[in-house]
């Protein structure tokens, strides 16, 4: 059987460091062409890959069967809605869109074309986070009471680029980009949100989007979720701090696998999601507490289950709703953080 072409748009961060090597990893899907202008990287593509490199999206449609959107979030939602009408499949990095109705409308179009859309939210297979819902459906914390989460950063020089110098219009800030995270990992823990409270903030001199920013979130079934996102943090918080009525889970650190798909590891190789055991959390009370064993991180399942979903028929690996439902509530965030009030949500 052959392998499933696919088409990338955008080889930035995303592109480079995600999901090029996690498409190269994955049995069945065979990277084809890169959408991007840069002779260097049309030729790094070309000697690491096989790929070709092309310059726009338009000589990228007869060389795939499976579009993967990488490219500037501002970009998302054209591409993807470009794509599927050409009758291709498409993986959209997260966010999805910059609403939650433009979302709505890609779902709708990928829907009455009969393709698979699905959403790259890699987060949920982080090892810590597969640690925290492992303990959780075990029943180790007992019912979980608050959900603390943190992606916390140092960086009080701005890199520059369309994420800190753009506005609403760029989708940029980190709202919208680890927020994604959080806010999905939240969701897909502890149900849907029925308020929502926010506080964001620019802090460095040169920066336009939202560097410094908290969400609070009350959930259907009675949990809270306190999630922090900044590039402002000198010393940083646990990872995870999960409290339930039978115990505690602390985490320190973040998953491993960015570290190592930065560093140029093979995602296939073995123990690549493998946490360092100086890193693992502890579980129990303040004076009754173990060290518990870091689930594996998994992102090459995500890529996997894409190959599934198009073989096989197989449910795609994010349901593309969830990836509106986490829009609803970064909308709801932003209007929070704007106007100082809580938001209701439906």
């Amino acid at each position: 059987m052959s392998d499933i072409r696919v088409g990338l748009v955008g080889y930035g961060t995303a592109g480079a460091f995600f999901h090029a090597p996690l498409i190269h990893a994955t049995p069945g899907l065979a990277l084809a062409a890169v959408v991007t202008r840069n002779p260097a990287r049309q030729a790094e593509v070309a000697a690491k890959y096989g790929a070709t490199g092309v310059g726009d999206v338009e000589a990228l449609w007869e060389r795939c069967d499976l579009v993967v959107v990488a490219s500037p979030n501002r970009t998302h939602v054209s591409t993807a809605t470009a794509a599927l009408a050409r009758g291709l499949p498409v993986v959209v990095d997260k966010p999805l869109a910059r609403t939650a109705e433009e979302g709505r409308e890609l779902v709708r179009l990928a829907k009455e074309r009969g393709l698979m859309l699905t959403v790259f939210h890699n987060r949920r297979w982080d090892g810590d986070y597969r640690t925290v819902r492992r303990l959780a459906g075990e029943g180790r914390l007992g019912e979980v009471l608050r959900f603390e989460s943190r992606f916390e950063r140092w960086r009080p020089e701005p890199k520059g680029g369309w994420r800190e110098a753009g506005g609403s219009d760029e989708v940029g800030g980190l709202l919208y980009d680890l927020g994604s995270h959080l806010v999905d990992q939240a969701l897909q823990l502890l149900g849907p949100a029925t308020r929502v409270y926010c506080e964001s903030d620019v802090r460095r001199a040169g920066v336009a989007a939202d560097d410094d920013t908290f969400v609070a979130l009350a959930h259907a079934g009675g949990a809270r979720s306190h999630l922090w996102m900044s590039s402002m943090a000198a010393r940083s918080g646990p990872r995870f701090r999960v409290l339930g009525s039978a115990g505690a889970f602390v985490k320190y650190g973040m998953d491993v696998q960015e570290e190592r798909l930065r560093a140029g590891a093979a995602p296939g190789m073995p123990g690549f999601g493998d946490d360092e055991e100086s890193r693992w959390g502890q579980l129990g009370t303040e004076h009754d507490h173990r060290t518990v064993l870091t689930e594996p991180g998994a992102y090459l399942d995500f890529y996997r289950g894409v190959e599934a979903a198009l073989r096989e028929g197989a449910a795609p690996p994010v349901d593309p709703e969830s990836a509106v439902d986490t829009l609803a509530v970064i909308e709801a965030a932003r209007l929070s953080a704007t106007q100082g009030i809580v938001v209701h949500l439906g």
